[in-house]
């Protein structure tokens, strides 16, 4: 529902003071979403994708939409791939361009629906580390089933259960109060 892909059945999802029902160009210039699996254009080399959807998103000026992938491409850690086509690449490369997709215009917010998820071991730590890194200029949402995904990456945790906060609070103290009461539900 924040991304805009989903209708709210009842109550508002405001991005930047953006209603995502009301305002949806404005609120998702607010967003860099990332899905589980980004669907790419397997046909276009990096590059051309990335500067495909600059313009998509609103960068007219092919100047702008050049910077705009320079720093998206340097970021996602893909200056080695960018005149490769994406059907050649490892699926850890393929989340990397849409992590650079979702970079693309520096939204404030990065939404990350299982960002590791089919990744091996190294891909992973790399990803990893990369959200790590986007975390001091981003707020991130991080949507995963992996708790110790949470645990590596996260400094906040919020359980959403039928769109009520369940818990809130640092994964160190969640585990903890886990613990202690024994059981996890």
């Amino acid at each position: 529902m924040i991304t805009g892909y989903l209708a709210p059945t009842g109550g508002t999802v405001a991005i930047d003071g953006h209603d995502v029902q009301e305002e949806p160009k404005e609120a998702k210039a607010c967003i860099g979403y990332l899905p589980e699996i980004p669907p790419l254009y397997t046909d276009m080399t990096v590059q051309e994708y990335l500067l495909f959807v600059s313009e998509l998103k609103g960068k007219k000026k092919k100047a702008d939409r050049v910077q705009d992938v320079a720093q998206a491409v340097q970021r996602a850690g893909l200056q080695e791939m960018e005149k490769r086509l994406i059907r050649n690449l490892s699926k850890g490369y393929r989340q990397r361009v849409g992590l650079a997709d979702a970079l693309l215009g520096e939204p404030d917010l990065l939404i990350l629906d299982e960002p590791t998820n089919g990744l091996d071991p190294n891909q992973i730590r790399q990803i990893r580390e990369l959200i790590k890194g986007l975390a001091a200029n981003h707020t991130i949402i991080l949507s995963t089933h992996i708790l110790s995904e949470v645990e590596m990456i996260c400094n906040k945790v919020i359980i959403i259960d039928q769109g009520t906060i369940k818990a809130a609070d640092t994964p160190s103290n969640l585990t903890a109060n886990l613990r202690a009461a024994g059981k996890i539900t």
